[in-house]
């Protein structure tokens, strides 16, 4: 079975900085592309960042220069360093993760638990 575990979500204060980790665990082929997405009250869920398994990467306009995501495919584990953030940051931010079970099967996407961004002015 498979899970993602989620940390380092936080109070934080306007300006300020957190990381944020994501590792996907159990047993299984490859883990393919990954991406936080976040979800603000009374908003809908938006991608804020995905990386493929060789790179490429993809931000949202509103974080673009302030945030970094990053993989180490040996530790199957996904990153998002957040910079300069602005209380409109403030979100429950979820890891998700396209997984391979076996060479054969096709892509199956999991959901972290989400963790909870605080971002006070």
């Amino acid at each position: 079975q498979v899970q993602l575990v989620e940390s380092g979500g936080g109070l934080v204060q306007a300006g300020g900085s957190l990381r944020l980790s994501c590792t996907a665990s159990g047993t299984f082929f490859r883990a393919n592309a990954m991406a936080w997405y976040r979800q603000a009250p009374g908003k809908q869920r938006e991608l804020v960042a995905s990386i493929t398994s060789g790179g490429p990467t993809n931000y949202a306009d509103s974080v673009k220069g302030r945030f970094t995501i990053s993989r180490d495919n040996s530790k199957n584990t996904a990153y998002l360093q957040m910079k300069s953030l602005k209380p409109e940051d403030t979100a429950v931010y979820y890891c998700n993760v396209d997984i391979k079970l076996t060479w054969y099967s096709a892509e199956n996407d999991y959901w972290g638990q989400g963790t909870q961004v605080t971002v006070s002015s």
